[in-house]
């Protein structure tokens, strides 16, 4: 068997094309002749091309082009070729005159196994990166390769080892958010600019070598550290020398409150203050972002436990087959997914511009929703089922949490597919400057028509989320409420 595709990037058709329009280009490209160029004579004795060795013709081998050589200098030879790397994969015959390809066959027939699974291993890796619908798993200490499946829809796709991971960037999966967002992201999170913001909202620099200084105590005499010790205030930045009580004493300064009513300190104030402001907004993002992470893994855990552990257990105290629990791995499989998601709407969040005040206060109402049932499941399927997996014996109730659970699985589900729908459409619906109004006319006209208020255009607001919907629409486009 001879790689033929691997020519031309794995695309069939491009092979077939060329074939067609040169063939003995082709043929040459890859080693691939149409007749032998030596007879090979399987009668009497013949001589090995490399050790010159007179050997029995079936001591010998050769590849297409008829060439004889002994099974110990195939072997010398397949074997150096596959140490040298992936370039075994393009072999050719021993003599130097001679293009023939050496095929996988021959390599099962002559090499030993060590460099058999070696010249497997180039082979599939040469078909992966050469497939432009096929990627290696990026999860650590993962071998699977995953192939991309044309019209999901998406660019998030699963391995088998559990990983979900971005197609177009090869990120960690990351919808709703695009991967410009994620990139920004990413990079924020390990960018030294966010040290410099903790610096300058929490610090100050010493007057006179300029080190940056933390203060950690009440009062405003610091001395900055060795071979330094410049003792200094820390509102004015002025020599504590300078300082007594007529100044305000150890824990506030007059020179500094005068000064700053004079608009001396405004401008680094202003900066200190952005910075403080910036720094905080981060904080809250990121520990969210981070929270849900650590939630995902723990949530991924319990999973495996649940599956190699947990299930088993609960099928013998509850008396149900196995069969009959998968509705709570489902649960779980919706769990982690949902954190993931949830985890990047921070993401999505941190980068809505502060002047669209109606894209954000409608983000931060799906997501609230979005949140609270993910919570409800999260918290039955692991406080609640704890008193069946802890039980004596069968409950009376199973069958009613199996209900809930399976309800709650449901429910949060479609409140996750609705945010992931919105946010990656970009919320369209919602203005800058008519989400507010939106919502208040849908509360005051609540009493008047349950599930959702009308408007003269003929459109009707949801009265849970507040999108206008289309006249034709029955149930909102966004939480499904009624009309």
């Amino acid at each position: 068997m001879i790689p033929i595709t691997s020519a031309a990037d794995r695309c069939v058709s491009r092979v077939h094309d060329e074939w067609f329009a040169d063939e003995e280009k082709v043929r040459d490209a890859v080693g691939l002749l149409e007749k032998p160029l030596v007879d090979f004579s399987t009668d009497g004795e013949l001589t090995c091309g490399i050790c010159f060795e007179t050997f029995l013709s079936d001591k010998l081998h050769a590849a297409a082009c008829g060439h004889p050589f002994c099974e110990s200098c195939w072997e010398g030879y397949i074997t150096t070729a596959i140490n040298d790397g992936p370039g075994c994969l393009m072999l050719r015959c021993p003599d130097p005159s001679c293009k023939a390809a050496i095929g996988q066959d021959m390599i099962n027939l002559l090499a030993p196994d060590k460099d058999r699974h070696k010249y497997t291993s180039y082979f599939v890796r040469s078909y992966v990166e050469d497939n432009r619908k096929t990627k290696w798993c990026p999860a650590p200490g993962c071998d699977y390769a995953v192939n991309f499946v044309v019209g999901s829809g998406n660019y998030d796709v699963n391995c088998r080892c559990c990983y979900s991971f971005c197609w177009n960037c090869a990120e960690e999966a990351h919808r709703p958010v695009d991967c410009e967002t994620v990139s920004k992201w990413v990079l924020k999170n390990s960018a030294e600019s966010e040290n410099m913001n903790w610096i300058l909202a929490n610090s100050k620099p010493c007057p006179r070598c300029k080190r940056p200084i933390e203060k950690n105590q009440g009062c405003m005499h610091i001395t900055c550290n060795p071979p330094c010790k410049f003792e200094f205030c820390w509102l004015c930045l002025g020599a504590w020398t300078e300082h007594g009580e007529k100044t305000g004493g150890f824990y506030a300064c007059n020179r500094y409150e005068a000064a700053k009513q004079d608009g001396i300190y405004d401008e680094t104030e202003k900066r200190r203050e952005m910075a403080k402001n910036s720094l905080e907004r981060y904080t809250h993002y990121y520990e969210r972002w981070a929270t849900n992470q650590s939630s995902r893994q723990k949530a991924l855990v319990d999973l495996k436990k649940m599956q190699t552990d947990d299930i088993e257990k609960l099928s013998d105290i509850q008396c149900q087959p196995e069969s009959q629990l998968k509705f709570i791995i489902e649960a779980w499989l919706q769990i982690i997914e949902c954190r993931r998601v949830l985890k990047w709407t921070y993401a999505y969040g941190f980068y809505i511009p502060d002047h669209e005040h109606g894209k954000r206060q409608f983000f931060e109402y799906l997501q609230g929703e979005a949140e609270s049932g993910l919570e409800r499941l999260h918290q039955c399927a692991e406080k609640e089922l704890q008193l069946y997996s802890n039980a004596k014996g069968p409950s009376d109730d199973f069958n009613e949490f199996r209900t809930k659970l399976a309800g709650l699985t449901s429910v949060t589900k479609n409140y996750f597919e609705n945010l992931v729908r919105a946010l990656e459409n970009g919320l369209p619906d919602v203005s800058s400057h008519g989400a507010c109004i939106r919502n208040k006319s849908s509360k005051s006209l609540g009493g008047k028509h349950k599930g959702a208020s009308s408007s003269e255009s003929g459109q009707w607001a949801c009265e849970r989320c507040t999108l206008v919907n289309p006249r034709s629409a029955t149930i909102c486009q966004v939480c499904d409420q009624g009309h």
